[in-house]
């Protein structure tokens, strides 16, 4: 074990959930940490989400938030909230796939047929069964939060069509199915850290990179890149998370308020995400990144195979679910 990992994993024991009581006087501390800084739209509808929670309990209970990566990694973080040292995160829906398997489903290319269809998907018995998928690993979804549509974005070399990534290196999370959607278009998928990939874009080890564009303006990353293509092939979802170790120990009436507190932050969030949208698209215009609309038909048709391939796995019948709500 490395000295950083391991001082990181002494502080993240020492910022363990108080949940304490003197006689009837209890008051409920739960710690969150994510990875995003605090100009995020995610990180601002987290303090909402303590402001709202503090309000329903009468302060008796309060999120303690740590953001900008203070105690880890998505990963770490999530296998800090399995032994029960952390409360709460945020992680990307790709990253429960090594728990959840069925979360692969929001990995897939061109899934839904819009924004309105993605919403119903999430809000619908599919969206709750995925969120209660993971309390058998000891973690437990409260709710999703936007995290808009995927696109591709370049260093160099300008993309328009799938056949522009040909032997091009793209950093992607690491989730297989993102390897294999950048592969079957023709690309070279590189799966990079989050906080790596500033400079392996700067150094070349990687020619583009693929985010919404939040994330693409706030990580500065629009600075080593000047093509950003609107491609949108992908709409994965944050999710809010809590280990069930914390869950388990809160009482009925806690768990309703953090839950009612979910359900408000998530509609703050959307709000805020659709602002920064677009602000953020502004900013990197203005910085002299050109962006590009995609004819989104051409990369459609080259993911088919991927869900060709799909015939008799647990996900077939998942997405002939998702698909037929947007058909409702």
């Amino acid at each position: 074990m490395s000295i950083n990992i391991f001082v990181r994993l002494i502080s993240a024991l020492a910022l363990c959930i108080f949940l304490s009581s003197c006689n009837d006087d209890r008051h409920t501390s739960i710690r969150l940490a994510h990875h995003l800084d605090t100009q995020h739209p995610v990180h601002k509808s987290l303090v909402h989400m303590d402001e709202v929670l503090q309000k329903l309990s009468g302060g008796t209970m309060e999120l303690v938030i740590y953001p900008s990566a203070q105690v880890g990694t998505e990963r770490e973080v999530l296998e800090l909230l399995q032994i029960g040292s952390m409360g709460m995160t945020k992680v990307s829906a790709s990253s429960l796939e090594a728990f959840v398997p069925q979360m692969k489903v929001f990995s897939l290319p061109y899934l839904f047929d819009n924004h309105e269809h993605y919403w119903k998907t999430l809000e619908s018995n599919i969206g709750q069964d995925l969120l209660d998928a993971g309390t058998p690993f000891l973690i437990k979804g409260l709710g999703y939060f936007d995290a808009g549509s995927r696109s591709f974005y370049t260093t160099k070399k300008k993309v328009e069509t799938p056949g522009d990534l040909a032997g091009l290196k793209i950093r992607v999370m690491s989730s297989q199915t993102a390897v294999d959607m950048v592969n079957t278009m023709g690309g070279a998928a590189t799966p990079v850290s989050w906080g790596e990939l500033y400079t392996s874009l700067q150094q070349g080890i990687v020619g583009g990179a693929e985010n919404n564009p939040p994330s693409f303006y706030y990580s500065k990353h629009y600075e080593v890149s000047k093509y950003y293509l609107l491609d949108e092939h992908t709409s994965i979802p944050d999710v809010i998370v809590i280990g069930t170790k914390v869950w388990d120990k809160l009482t009925t009436q806690e768990q309703g308020w953090l839950s009612e507190a979910m359900h408000q932050a998530t509609e703050y969030q959307k709000v805020l995400w659709a602002e920064s949208t677009a602000m953020s698209l502004k900013k990197v215009k203005e910085a002299g990144v050109k962006v590009i609309e995609a004819d989104k038909a051409l990369f459609q048709d080259s993911v088919k195979p991927i869900y060709e391939s799909l015939e008799g796995t647990i996900l077939e019948p998942l997405v002939e679910s998702i698909k037929s709500m947007g058909e409702e």
